[in-house]
This record gives C-alpha cells, sequence and structure tokens, in this order.
C-alpha cells in the first residue's frame, strides 16, 4: 500500500508538471505541431534515464523511491498517450508531414535521451 501512494504522488507532481511545461510551450511555439508533448516526453526520458542509471544503479535507493520516480513521477509526467492521439489527430486531418516529424521527433529524441543520460551517469558517478 505504501508504494502505491508513493506512485500516486509522483504521478500527480509528474502530471502537474506536464501540464504545465506543456501549456508553455503553446507560448512560445507554434499551435499546428503538438511541441509540448515532443518536449514532455524527451524531458521524462532524460529524466527516467538519469534516475535509474545513476540513482538505481549506481546508487542504493529504496523501492518506494524508486516507485516515486519512476512509475510515478516519470509515468506522469511523459504523455506517449497523449502522443499517439495527437498524431492520430494529425492524420486524420490529413498533415501527413507533421505526423511524420511527430513520431520521428518523439520517438528518436526520446531514444537520444535516454542514450544521453547513460553516458552522462558513466562519466559522473
Amino acid at each position: 500500500m505504501q508504494n502505491l501512494l508513493f506512485v500516486v504522488i509522483g504521478a500527480g507532481i509528474g502530471g502537474g508538471l506536464r501540464y504545465y511545461i506543456s501549456g508553455l510551450s503553446f507560448r512560445f511555439l507554434p499551435e499546428v505541431f503538438p511541441w509540448g508533448t515532443l518536449v514532455v516526453n524527451v524531458i521524462g526520458s532524460f529524466l527516467l534515464g538519469l534516475i535509474i542509471f545513476i540513482g538505481f544503479e549506481k546508487i542504493a535507493s529504496p523501492p518506494h523511491i524508486k516507485n516515486l520516480l519512476t512509475t510515478g513521477f516519470c509515468g506522469g509526467f511523459t504523455t506517449f498517450s497523449t502522443f499517439s492521439l495527437e498524431t492520430i489527430n494529425l492524420l486524420r486531418s490529413s498533415e501527413y508531414l507533421y505526423a511524420v516529424l511527430n513520431i520521428t521527433g518523439n520517438v528518436v529524441l526520446s531514444l537520444l535521451a535516454i542514450i544521453a543520460a547513460l553516458y552522462i551517469s558513466k562519466i559522473t558517478v
């Protein structure tokens, strides 16, 4: 039960931060492309990588902290389901180029963010 509580707390914080960052992106970037989701997915992937590669592979951490940060915070923060819906909506609107850019950007940049976190974890701790 304690683990569930930590997941809920982390998800609430992650979801709130996702909402804030996604909204912020619409102030500065064109609304024709789902920039907020892309930014959140890349940041979330990078953070998840750092949390796993540094916080749990190099430093002993209690399971409830891992649940708080990974399943909770990162799960609430990243937006793969939103990414999927936005991609389908771009396709339904015949915005094929934007759909391909959205898929490519989210997948490739998120993978690169995880690789960057792995690299940083090897040189820092």
